[in-house]
């Protein structure tokens, strides 16, 4: 085997490996991106939901829970079941982070 065919199988394997990381790449985002799609159909969801059990529905919200409802069967038959339990994450992201008070405000002084 002469060196140019050994160049040739090593690009080969380098081209083949690129290919295999860009296809898992592209799977992550696009899970990334159906989470994402899920998060926002649950968020507005339950402020549907939110809204009519406290009295503040407006006429259309229980169309608007049935094609929430709808969007996420279909998003699920997409990308699989989602989660209905919030994690530390989801937590996070949708608590604003405690403010400090500013210095020479305490009440111990």
């Amino acid at each position: 085997m002469g060196l140019m065919d050994k160049v040739r199988a090593q690009a080969t394997q380098v081209a083949q490996k690129a290919q295999d990381a860009g296809r898992a790449g592209q799977a992550k985002l696009d899970q990334s991106q159906g989470k994402r799609r899920a998060d926002a159909l649950m968020r507005d969801l339950g402020a549907a939901v939110y809204a009519e059990r406290t009295g503040r529905a407006d006429p259309d919200t229980a169309v608007e829970i049935a094609t929430l409802v709808g969007a996420l069967t279909a998003h699920e038959a997409e990308y699989g079941p989602v989660s209905t339990v919030a994690t530390a994450d989801d937590v996070a992201s949708t608590t604003a982070p405690p403010t400090a008070a500013p210095e020479g405000d305490s009440k111990l002084d």
